[in-house]
């Protein structure tokens, strides 16, 4: 299913991401030679509704097509089938972006069930053989939400790689099967939310991003600031129960949800915050896992009457009016700010418990 090339073919870069059928056949890593090594790894069309970091990364080698790049570049493109139809992935598919689950021996799990988990197999293990400085995947959402970029470890270079795109930081150890999980074994790792499609703001922020990036000689490796960051952790993911129906002003629906539930992002929500209404009122049609997997609808939302309310204070992201992408994705993610220790403080007590321990 997956195709490798050195080059990149005559008249790609002309291409908007629905029209790169055209030219590609099917997901394709391309292995592009720079000035320093190892190469970056750059992701783009995960999700075939979110052109953002092939925009952004056409642009960038649009410039670099008489010079060399400042890096090595291994590009992947991923959902070109469903970018022709701007949908997330289509209905014989599986997400893009949840086909990267490894095991200890680093292989992919169930990785004889569909082509695609063969080819996420493959991309990991040709990567893995390379070496790599850094990987980025580039993401559009679909909701009101400022940008910024999320990691899987709480290590140094992974939060300097984030900073670099925003104060704003998300870390996530769930949904499993994330690119940005598996590759955070081979390097530093973020994946980047640059707000919804289409917007030259987005754009810009993924290009100068990308490039600063590709220029980069080396990732800091001095502690992070607390002050200089934003930091949330993911705590649960909201989806709709099976079977329910969603959407907005139709009485019959299963759950009716307030109009402009995706204003509700990246505010602290208080106690009894109004999402929707549920038609039935004896049970919730909200299915919450926590980061074990636990069915957890209980500890955050409740019924009032047929009202569906928070039942403590937390933090949404990615609520959105698509019903789609609710559907195949996950209603929203909820999350709760997370502070770094001191650096400073962290140095005051390692100087004292040395000398403590001297004799």
């Amino acid at each position: 299913m997956l195709t490798i090339r050195q080059d990149i073919p005559e008249g790609l870069l002309n291409l908007q991401a629905h029209e790169l059928y055209k030219q590609l056949n099917g997901p394709t890593l391309f292995r592009l030679p720079g000035r320093h090594t190892p190469p970056l790894f750059i992701s783009v069309l995960l999700h075939g509704n979110e052109p953002v970091g092939w925009n952004a990364i056409r642009d960038i080698l649009y410039r670099y097509q008489n010079k060399e790049l400042p890096r090595s570049l291994s590009l992947f493109v991923g959902n070109i089938e469903a970018a022709q139809f701007h949908q997330r992935h289509l209905e014989h598919q599986p997400d893009f972006n949840r086909i990267w689950q490894f095991d200890t021996g680093n292989s992919v799990k169930d990785a004889d069930s569909t082509p695609e988990y063969r080819m996420a197999q493959q991309v990991f293990e040709t990567m893995a053989g390379a070496g790599l400085f850094a990987c980025v995947d580039v993401h559009n959402n679909t909701g009101l939400n400022p940008h910024y970029a999320c990691v899987n470890k709480l290590e140094t270079p992974f939060l300097h790689l984030a900073m670099l795109f925003g104060r704003i930081v998300i870390y996530f150890t769930r949904p499993q099967g994330v690119l940005s999980l598996a590759f955070s074994r081979l390097a530093p790792s973020v994946t980047l939310e640059c707000g919804q499609p289409n917007n030259p703001r987005g754009e810009a922020h993924a290009i100068e991003y990308l490039t600063a990036c590709l220029n980069l000689s080396e990732i800091p490796a001095h502690e992070v600031a607390k002050n200089d960051i934003e930091l949330f952790h993911t705590v649960a993911i909201v989806r709709i129960a099976p079977g329910m129906t969603v959407g907005f002003q139709e009485d019959e629906l299963d759950l009716r949800l307030i109009d402009n539930i995706d204003h509700l992002n990246f505010r602290e929500l208080p106690f009894n915050t109004l999402i929707g209404w549920q038609k039935d009122q004896r049970e919730l049609v909200l299915r919450t896992a926590d980061e074990q997997d636990h069915e957890v609808s209980d500890r955050y939302f409740h019924l009032d009457g047929n009202a569906l309310r928070i039942s403590r204070p937390v933090m949404p992201s990615m609520l959105t009016r698509n019903i789609q992408v609710i559907h195949q994705d996950c209603l929203c993610y909820l999350m709760e700010r997370l502070v770094l220790p001191d650096p400073a403080a962290s140095n005051c007590n390692k100087t004292k418990q040395a000398t403590l321990n001297s004799p």
